[in-house]
């Protein structure tokens, strides 16, 4: 089972965080599963970038951003070449690193 190392941020996980997820498991919807309380703004539908997150290793293990996914995270925050919104990322079989940016382009955090 692979194991998902979430490195520390500021507001979401001081102190980071590190659990397993089953292969096939949508990361955003894992990292709420795990506390980790990460914006999504458009309900996991691939219309915004609140959830964008930076793959720091395994992104080779994971199947390639489609078109969609890609024009969004051109409006992202902080994009970097490892840059994934985490509701398109469906977990492989490999651990993962993942770094949350520091903002996103909401003015304001929506609670959910």
């Amino acid at each position: 089972m692979p194991k998902i190392t979430i490195l520390p941020h500021e507001h979401l996980c001081p102190d980071g965080v590190r659990f397993d997820v089953e292969p096939g498991a949508n990361l955003c919807r894992a990292l709420l599963k795990h506390g980790v309380e990460i914006e999504h703004a458009c309900e996991l539908s691939c219309a915004c970038t609140t959830c964008h997150v930076i793959v720091r290793k395994g992104l080779n293990t994971l199947a390639p951003s489609e078109e969609n996914e890609d024009d969004m995270l051109d409006k992202a925050w902080g994009l970097t070449a490892q840059s994934r919104l985490s509701c398109q990322v469906a977990v492989g079989a490999a651990d993962l690193e993942i770094e949350i940016p520091r903002y996103t382009i909401n003015h304001a955090r929506e609670e959910h």
